[in-house]
């Protein structure tokens, strides 16, 4: 009952978000470029149906993704549960968290293969290269790269490491693999950070860094809290490119 009560605040607040959209979109076909809209009927029930899609999408991470993200961390951090999975003794040791390193690399994996964004890329890359790329490599090595970075980025909260040693250390390597990459991957592995960060992975990684940082003792949610997204972001760049260098080097080998 409580869903229902707060379903139409939310479907106003979602309107009122996408309506400097319409407003924009309207305005330049209107009074830029002077023409009617072609079928209009069908475009105002397509934003119609982006109003529900956003606002039940909304409601979605509210009542299920962000709790469910918390809730893991919560329970994973549980000083019973560590206790129970203790490597080390007496205080609590880095290596005790491994159950969230873990947790961290499945939960990168599987979002990121699930993501709509880099199913639409993942196929248009293979459409314009003649499928010389992949559509399934692709994904993978995307879906490896984001769950060694929320890995890596889990390891930084609970070890309350500074964020911008380890992103400095990240793009250097980038900067690097730039020089040996075959040219042809380097601006869909650089594209390929960007879509790692849509619908599915953002809200349930961002909820899962929150929970570890409220429950990690000495952490802040501010301050250690976020940071996963970046991870998510720079580790595809280095494992599309890894994966293309990978796949150079074995075509080099066969064709000698």
């Amino acid at each position: 009952m409580q869903i229902l009560h707060d379903l139409p605040t939310l479907l106003a607040s979602t309107f009122f978000d996408i309506f400097p959209i319409a407003i924009i979109i309207f305005g330049f076909q209107f009074l830029v470029i002077r023409k009617r809209v072609k079928n209009m009927n069908k475009v105002l029930m397509g934003m119609l149906y982006v109003l529900i899609g956003i606002t039940f999408f909304l409601l979605g991470l509210e009542e299920a993704l962000f709790p469910i993200g918390r809730n893991m961390a919560a329970q994973l951090t549980n000083p019973e549960f560590l206790q129970s999975v203790r490597i080390t003794t007496g205080t609590l040791h880095w290596r005790d968290y491994y159950w969230v390193y873990i947790f961290a690399f499945a939960v990168g994996w599987g979002t990121t293969i699930a993501e709509p964004a880099l199913i639409a890329v993942a196929m248009k890359a293979n459409e314009v290269s003649g499928g010389a790329i992949g559509v399934w490599g692709l994904r993978m090595a995307v879906a490896i790269g984001v769950a060694i970075g929320i890995s890596l980025g889990t390891y930084r909260i609970v070890t309350g490491a500074p964020l911008h040693y380890f992103i400095i250390v990240g793009y250097a390597i980038v900067v690097v693999q730039t020089f040996f990459s075959p040219k042809l991957i380097i601006p869909l592995a650089y594209d390929s950070g960007g879509v790692t960060t849509s619908t599915v992975t953002v809200p349930l990684v961002t909820a899962l860094g929150l929970g570890l940082a409220e429950t990690v003792p000495g952490r802040s949610a501010l301050i250690d809290g976020f940071g996963l997204i970046a991870f998510a972001s720079l580790c595809p760049i280095i494992s599309v490119m890894a994966y293309a260098q990978l796949s150079a080097y074995k075509n080099k080998r066969a064709d000698k």
